[in-house]
């Protein structure tokens, strides 16, 4: 009897306590969850035209693209072409410091570019950019 009462002394003792172990996985989750930078999509693929100048941009906060049948999308979300300026306006307003990447197709019509450029300056954002690949 007095064997089994060690016995089973020494297989509790020998347990390891995961909760310490979990609580520390939990906390590193939530970290990388509030640090993580989300990436944002226009919401279309577009064939971009090349360019000799193109540079890779670090860090472009709104993007609006433009398909082959110039239709505007904004945030994964074809957009009325009277409703840009709007729109911009709200996502400038969202965050002040941001940069606006236009990526047009190279099929796209140059007006449907150039409505979207002038509801960027309406919208007062400064940084606006028009993507384009690299030659080569």
């Amino acid at each position: 009897m007095r064997r089994s009462i060690v016995a089973a002394q020494e297989e509790e003792e020998t347990e390891i306590n995961l909760t310490p172990m979990l609580d520390v996985v939990f906390i590193m989750l939530i970290f990388f969850i509030v640090t993580a930078s989300f990436i944002k999509e226009a919401g279309i693929e577009v064939r971009r035209p090349e360019a000799e100048q193109a540079e890779a941009k670090k860090k472009a906060n709104m993007l609006v693209a433009i398909s082959p049948n110039n239709e505007i999308w904004i945030d994964r979300k074809e957009t009325d072409p009277r409703a840009v300026q709007a729109v911009l306006e709200r996502m400038k307003a969202e965050n002040p410091a941001g940069s606006l990447v236009i990526q047009a197709d190279k099929e796209a019509y140059t007006e449907t570019l150039v409505l979207v450029m002038d509801a960027a300056r309406q919208a007062k954002i400064e940084r606006v950019s028009i993507a384009g690949n690299p030659e080569g």
